[in-house]
């Protein structure tokens, strides 16, 4: 991998490490309401097998742990997953489990997960495309992928071209003017995606 992309990186990495103790306090409420809108377009079930890929401190845990059979968050900052770990033990979350990971090198086989989670990630990503066809690899045929891009870090046109660049079937979820994100579901089709 070209020595400027783990630069872009070690910086992501260094700059979550150091607010990870503030995290959030930050970003709890903004996070809360993102996630809280998007449920309410999905449905999980109670055999989901769910990816929070970039889970930083774990908003979604406290949203679904109770919802699916397993959870599994992926970050690469240590700090975000040390305080990540101490919510999955003050809440009890047994079914939550944490892993530290590069989202373009996910430590999965294809087509396991019936749900996964990628939000407020793409706009810290090195390689987008990269990212997000890693993400697409382990969602299991007819899964349902969320996606969100961060406004300030994409406008609207380039976070619909980036999905359409992967070829995705999607749906843009409006939202209220607090949530500070593009929102996208994505029907996972990998054999019309491979066409």
């Amino acid at each position: 991998m070209p020595s400027a992309i783990w630069r872009k990186k070690r910086r992501i990495i260094r700059h979550y490490d150091r607010l990870a103790s503030t995290y959030d306090t930050l970003y709890k409420e903004e996070q809360d309401r993102k996630i809280e809108h998007i449920l309410s377009h999905i449905q999980l079930k109670g055999s989901d097998l769910v990816l929070d890929a970039g889970c930083g401190t774990g908003f979604l845990f406290r949203h679904i742990y109770k919802q699916v059979s397993n959870l599994i968050g992926v970050d690469l900052s240590n700090g975000l997953l040390r305080v990540a770990l101490q919510h999955v033990k003050t809440y009890g979350m047994e079914s939550v489990s944490l892993i530290r990971a590069d989202v373009d090198h996910l430590p999965f086989k294809q087509n396991v997960f019936d749900n996964v989670f990628a939000l407020t990630l793409l706009q810290n990503s090195a390689t987008i495309n990269i990212t997000v066809q890693e993400i697409l690899r382990t969602a299991k045929n007819g899964s349902t992928v969320v996606l969100t891009g961060l406004k300030k870090g994409f406008s609207k046109k380039r976070f619909i071209q980036t999905l359409r660049k992967e070829r995705l079937t999607f749906n843009m979820i409006p939202a209220p003017a607090s949530v500070k994100d593009y929102l996208a579901l994505c029907s996972i089709d990998h054999k019309a995606k491979n066409k």
